[in-house]
């Protein structure tokens, strides 16, 4: 059963819903957009969260140098490539990383929009550690066509699932797409922010899909 990431936290009660629903993963968005927050609200939110959560920092088009000083601040443990970084940007980045690590590899995550095959085939060409396959680019509250990732044509390597996912359709996803890790934003708000109950059902809905699953 799937990993889950939280994305976009703001505020400090975002971080404690995730800590008491157990998410895996909480997202912090360093790219333009109302949920974009500095490095240093982040590093404030970083410490409120439970140690075990991956914090990652979503970064579209960022010069590398800056991803790696979050990193090497402690801020996040991962990171999540939203723009259209090349597989030039990434190795170079993975070997900045590697260099200003202390605890170990640093997993990058890059996002596609999929629109057609064409597009899943582009994504499966990243060299990054994981794909995150959207509708968009991000927060839009929207699925893609599910049918081009179902069944046969299911990835054949580690991928999250993004784009319209929230309580009502969590369970849908995992068992029609079974994908490495879910990711949601919009579809655990209310009004824009945050809502504790959603998230709550949403990992509510993952974990008994993981017992029913042994």
């Amino acid at each position: 059963m799937p990993f889950v990431k939280i994305c976009g936290l703001r505020r400090p009660e975002d971080a404690d819903y995730v800590n008491a629903a157990g998410a895996d993963f909480a997202g912090f968005v360093f790219a333009e957009g109302r949920r974009r927050i500095s490095v240093e609200e982040a590093a404030v939110l970083r410490r409120r969260l439970s140690g075990d959560i991956v914090s990652v920092g979503v970064f579209v088009n960022e010069r590398p140098e800056i991803i790696a000083e979050a990193v090497s601040a402690g801020v996040i443990g991962a990171v999540q490539l939203h723009g259209q970084e090349t597989a030039e940007y990434v190795a170079g980045l993975r070997k900045l990383l590697e260099q200003k690590s202390v605890g170990g590899r640093i997993p990058v995550i890059q996002a596609f929009c999929i629109g057609d095959r064409e597009d899943l085939e582009a994504a499966l060409q990243s060299e990054a550690d994981f794909l995150l396959l959207d509708h968009g680019a991000g927060g839009t509250g929207k699925s893609f066509d599910w049918s081009l990732i179902e069944g046969e044509k299911r990835p054949d390597r580690p991928f999250f699932l993004a784009g319209g996912l929230g309580p009502g359709n969590i369970e849908e996803a995992v068992r029609r797409i079974r994908p490495f890790g879910v990711d949601m934003s919009s579809g655990v708000e209310t009004d824009g922010f945050k809502d504790g109950e959603k998230i709550a059902r949403v990992m509510r809905a993952i974990r008994a899909l993981r017992g029913s699953c042994g």
